[in-house]
């Protein structure tokens, strides 16, 4: 298993693989220490080191993607051993998720064929270990409210992720 630390136009990124597959993915920590620092304690066996070719694209479409460009990653091969059956299921339905659109957790759950389940639907999104490649950011609240986030900086990497993809307007500020 090996794992890199990568530069995007959100901070520095991180990712996990086992031969071709990507097993785990990291938005940005703060720093790249603080990326290879989570990514060592969620895969303590993996040895940094140079991605094979196919993970090399998985990379460099999560870069374009950050950096604004229409990138479906979509077929990038993931690893799903351990993750639940219901959470694989949200998590196809979130792939399909163009760049630049959003679904709501109760959206998600009708898809799913369990209306009642959004909560679970949020839980799921909650627990992704895919972030970007999964695109949970494009899964918003009721309404089209934001939601929770649980990567480093919460709603805001959320927020600013999705202006980026152009699913939200870039929002003024007072400076």
């Amino acid at each position: 298993m090996g794992f890199t630390v990568f530069d995007t136009a959100i901070g520095v990124c991180g990712l996990a693989w086992r031969e071709d597959v990507v097993v785990g993915t990291s938005l940005p920590e703060g720093s790249a220490e603080r990326t290879r620092a989570w990514l060592l304690r969620r895969f303590p066996d993996a040895v940094e080191g140079t991605p094979p070719a196919g993970v090399q694209e998985a990379m460099a479409g999560i870069v374009a993607l950050l950096g604004g460009e229409r990138r479906d990653l979509a077929s990038v091969p993931l690893d799903f051993s351990g993750v639940p059956a219901f959470n694989r299921r949200a998590y196809e339905i979130a792939r399909a998720i163009p760049p630049g659109k959003t679904l709501t957790y109760g959206d998600i759950a009708h898809r799913l064929g369990q209306p009642g389940s959004a909560q679970a639907v949020g839980q799921a999104m909650g627990h992704n270990p895919f972030p970007i490649i999964v695109p949970c950011h494009r899964v918003l609240a009721a309404g089209g409210k934001d939601g929770g986030f649980s990567a480093r900086g919460g709603v805001g990497t959320k927020r600013r992720i999705l202006v980026i993809e152009g699913a939200l307007a870039d929002e003024p500020t007072l400076f």
